[in-house]
């Protein structure tokens, strides 16, 4: 493919070039170290505490409740847990797939646009090395939380530093809840990479992608092709 296709690869983060779930781990072994250091409590033991209340209940009151297990739960101690699983230096790795195509695809302009805390998701970007990859990373919440997907401002400032149009750009993503429906509408091109927790997620209409994929694999210069052709 000549470099100066005209062609934008753009990626989301989380799922869609790693496993999310390792970088949760991750925290919770740190969170876990930390928690032995300071409170002589067993790191195996609240780390399997963790894992279990994640699978029962989901993210949102993990330190909450391991803090109340061992009655040292208040508003500070639930802040230091929060600082010590966004700080910490996560050990993760690209999906095999994701590599392939940041390799076979290294002429073309490439790009990150990814939610989330700024520490957290600039930490992911360095344990995954992909500033060896992509041209620029863009964190959504740098730029204020209106402009975080489904919003489109970070992907207009791609546009304006390729000097390019919406119909040229293509974005990968896994999360039909947000990361796709403005771009459709504004005539950019959209695939759904069909894995991690969304996998099997029923998207409201006009909320998925315009195409689906099961491994990045497919995503050839044949299949950008006849996208950008269409």
């Amino acid at each position: 493919m000549p470099k100066d296709c005209k062609i934008i690869l753009v990626f989301d983060l989380d799922d869609t070039l790693y496993d999310e779930k390792t970088y949760v781990l991750s925290g919770f072994r740190a969170v876990a170290a930390h928690l032995k250091r300071k409170y002589r409590l067993n790191s195996d033991k609240t780390y399997n505490f963790m894992l279990k209340d994640l699978k029962a209940n989901g993210r949102g009151k993990i330190f909450n409740n391991i803090l109340s297990k061992y009655s040292l739960e208040n508003k500070k101690r639930i802040r230091e847990l929060l600082s010590v699983y966004r700080k910490h230096k996560p050990k993760m790795k690209l999906f095999g797939d994701s590599e392939r195509i940041l390799n076979r695809f290294k002429n073309l302009p490439l790009y990150v646009v990814t939610d989330g805390n700024v520490n957290v998701q600039s930490n992911k970007c360095r344990a995954l090395k992909l500033e060896k990859y992509v041209d620029k990373i863009f964190i959504t919440y740098r730029y204020g939380i209106e402009n975080a997907k489904p919003s489109t401002h970070c992907f207009k400032k791609i546009l304006k530093l390729e000097n390019s149009n919406p119909e040229n750009l293509v974005y990968i993503a896994d999360n039909p809840k947000k990361d796709f429906v403005n771009l459709n509408s504004e005539g950019y091109k959209t695939i759904r990479i069909m894995r991690g927790m969304f996998k099997d997620f029923k998207a409201a209409k006009g909320y998925d992608a315009k195409h689906r994929i099961k491994s990045l694999d497919e995503i050839t210069t044949r299949f950008i092709n006849s996208l950008i052709t269409k």
